[in-house]
């Protein structure tokens, strides 16, 4: 294949992920519609059942007439059709990942279109292993329409496949680069998991006990689980993020401008970003933070990972400049 061939292939694979992206968010936002038409009253009977859908599953149930779709059936199918999707769209991206790296002859990791390629990449497969391993489909919305959005951005920014601008010839390109996206990925995740747990925290404190039935979010994990969840996720990438940011990048810098650290607004801004998630992290270890005051912080974290994203790449100056074209 030439490497017109290769670019026309990454185009198309990235095009079709970004829709296949959006028919998942469609079904995940089906699925939470369809727990709304819930009854309060919750049968003993499916008590179990409940039980397994607050902890991630399926959303929705409530006893119907014989020989009727009930909402826990429609909620189930449309659950694994959102997340069967989203297998399907991270397969394709991942091909045009590879194919716009087969098409430069090179990682693909050179501007923000690749960037965010790549980083929506590793962010839908951090939720994939969380559905496996913690059951976490409830964050299925959040994340595909997420990538759905980043994509849509990075269409506006893209740039046909290209050699690499002199100082992105460095090893580091790939420690550093690949570090940030995994820690990126949590974040997302951890985002994700810190806003529904605001909106679970709230109704569970503005609802009675006796009323908390019926609908999806009494079908969701607990406040608490949704919670502990995010602590685990940013306790994952705040590491990762400290190696890409504090140690891989200023020896980057080093090798590529004679310089470990020169205040680059986007060095500012991913060290102020490894603040505030130091902070939060801190704050939870030591102060015994919980609850809103941590999500918020999370959430104020993972506002200025996204400004050092696209806000810099796209509006800043500087040495890192390069990656906003």
């Amino acid at each position: 294949m030439t490497q017109a061939t290769w670019a026309s292939l990454s185009n198309h694979a990235v095009a079709a992920a970004t829709v296949v992206f959006a028919v998942a968010c469609l079904a995940h936002l089906l699925e939470f519609a369809a727990a709304r038409t819930v009854s309060p009253a919750v049968s003993p009977a499916h008590a179990e059942e409940s039980a397994l859908v607050g902890a991630g599953g399926s959303i929705g149930r409530s006893p119907l007439p014989a020989g009727s779709a009930s909402p826990v059936d429609r909620g189930a199918l449309l659950s694994r059709i959102g997340v069967s999707l989203t297998v399907l769209a991270e397969l394709l991206i991942v091909v045009g990942g590879l194919s716009r790296g087969m098409a430069a002859g090179r990682v693909p990791w050179g501007n923000m279109y690749e960037f965010a390629t790549t980083g929506i990449t590793v962010a839908v497969a951090v939720y994939l292993v969380l559905v496996r391993l913690q059951q976490v489909q409830w964050l299925g919305a959040v994340v595909t329409g997420f990538a759905v959005v980043v994509l849509g951005l990075a269409m506006l920014v893209y740039v046909p496949a290209g050699p690499l601008v002199p100082a992105l010839h460095s090893y580091w390109l790939l420690l550093h680069v690949s570090a940030a996206a995994v820690a990126g990925g949590a974040f997302v995740v951890g985002a994700g998991a810190s806003l529904f747990y605001l909106v679970k925290e709230r109704a569970e404190r503005r609802t009675p006990p006796e009323q908390q039935t019926g609908g999806y979010l009494w079908r969701l994990p607990t406040a608490a689980a949704m919670d502990r969840l995010a602590y685990r996720v940013h306790a994952f990438a705040f590491p990762v993020w400290t190696f890409a940011a504090l140690i891989a990048g200023p020896i980057w810098a080093q090798y590529a401008w004679g310089r470990y650290w020169g205040w680059d607004p986007k060095e500012v801004w991913a060290f102020i970003t490894w603040v505030v998630y130091a902070a939060y992290l801190h704050a939870r270890a030591t102060a015994g933070w919980h609850g809103r005051a941590a999500a918020i912080l999370a959430l104020v974290g993972f506002a200025t990972f996204l400004f050092n994203f696209v806000g810099i790449n796209l509006f800043g100056s500087g040495l890192h400049s390069y990656a906003g074209v």
